[in-house]
């Protein structure tokens, strides 16, 4: 499964179109969610079958939703499903004995988009795209779209732009053969491990270390200068749209920002190597501890693993997750394990063999064996990378390419 995502520019009236069309699914998905509580307090049973076996009484009794196409509601009675589906995850959960709030599912204030399964739109010679009960939307499709189309939605973002989102099943392709290392015709096994990081956001177990661009930082002084006038507007005021749109605008080019830098770490990662292994990290756990809370979040650790997943499997590579426990304090010498180990000391020396090595260096040789081992292949030969032969750090960001190349 591929994603497609595509600027929209619909008028003036269309524009109107469907913010009322997103309006009046956000009232149908509070009146299905209502339905829903109210059946699990009484003991009746309500399930999506149900629910959208309901849907033409409502667009008899409703005009205003005979302006809507049948899959969009449809699409609505869906989401209000999969959202009591977590509701019940999360009540199994709390009974098994984690700590989760299991209350109903919140009722939507901001409904920003709407999902047509395959039909209901049709895309055009032009590049532009033809929607039912709206028209034809202006689409600037800058790739061409390979596969069949699944689903289409379209959303609008914080600022208050149109986008379009088109989900379709495309063939799996196979790896080129002048992108993967070859000797003597026959492909070279060449795997990776990385730990990601604060100090370094990436090192990979040959070595490599690449420092976090820190884009929220940097835009921190320019964010709460626009949070500050933002605070300061009347609300209900003209001003105050425009201030709020000022600050979605900041946050957005942070998100973009982080993505672009995400997307060469990882296609960088997947050209170079047929595995990658990664620490399968509990991430919304350790944002826990406030004092490294922003510093996680800025890194963006799982859009690289995320991004990295999705490329190797269009590459013909393969991505593998381990377990985290032990991988800064096992020596990735002989494998003795440091249980006193800070996360002040940088430079990991191991008492039993003497191995001086960068801690971060370190993680990522363990969690290299043991994606190797994971997978079928044995824990390789390999000779221990000391601190004095360490190459340089790589530059954050680079204009052209991935920074890993």
């Amino acid at each position: 499964m591929r994603t497609y995502k595509f600027r929209l520019y619909p008028s003036a009236e269309q524009q109107g179109l469907l913010i009322e069309q997103l309006n009046l699914c956000r009232e149908l998905y509070n009146a299905m969610l209502q339905q829903r509580i109210y059946a699990y307090r009484s003991g009746k049973k309500v399930n999506y079958n149900s629910q959208q076996d309901e849907l033409p009484e409502v667009r008899k009794g409703f005009p205003e939703y005979g302006n809507i196409h049948s899959l969009v509601i449809q699409d609505v009675a869906h989401r209000v499903d999969k959202a009591y589906d977590n509701f019940f995850r999360r009540i199994g959960e709390r009974k098994r004995g984690r700590n989760l709030k299991a209350g109903f599912p919140r009722f939507k204030s901001r409904y920003s988009s709407i999902t047509y399964i395959q039909s209901g739109f049709k895309i055009t010679d032009n590049g532009q795209v033809w929607f039912s009960k709206i028209g034809e939307i202006r689409m600037f499709m800058h790739r061409s779209i390979v596969g069949q189309i699944k689903t289409l939605s379209i959303k609008r973002d914080s600022v208050g732009d149109w986008f379009i989102t088109i989900v379709v099943e495309a063939p799996k392709k196979e790896r080129p053969l002048q992108e993967m290392k070859v000797k003597q015709q026959v492909e070279l096994i060449n795997p990776i491990g990385t730990d990601l990081g604060l100090k370094s956001i990436i090192t990979t177990s040959e070595g490599l270390q690449i420092e976090p661009p820190k884009y929220l930082r940097k835009s921190e002084k320019k964010l709460k200068r626009a949070q500050k006038q933002l605070s300061r507007k009347k609300k209900g005021s003209g001003k105050r749209i425009k201030a709020k749109k000022k600050v979605a605008k900041i946050h957005r080019k942070i998100e973009r920002q982080r993505d672009d830098f995400s997307h060469k770490i990882s296609r960088g990662l997947v050209v170079d190597h047929d595995l990658i292994a990664f620490e399968d990290l509990n991430i919304n756990g350790m944002i826990r501890n406030h004092h490294i809370a922003k510093s996680i979040a800025d890194a963006g650790w799982n859009k690289i693993v995320r991004y990295t997943m999705y490329k190797a499997e269009s590459a013909g590579a393969s991505v593998v997750l381990v377990d985290p426990r032990h991988t800064s304090q096992k020596c990735s010498g002989c494998g003795n394990i440091k249980l006193n180990l800070k996360l002040s000391d940088r430079i990991y020396h191991c008492n039993a063999c003497g191995l001086t090595i960068d801690r971060d260096l370190n993680a990522a040789i363990n969690v290299l064996n043991d994606g190797l081992i994971k997978v079928g292949r044995g824990t390789p030969e390999y000779t221990p990378v000391e601190i004095g032969a360490l190459p340089e750090k790589a530059t954050p960001v680079v204009e052209t390419g991935s920074p890993l190349r």
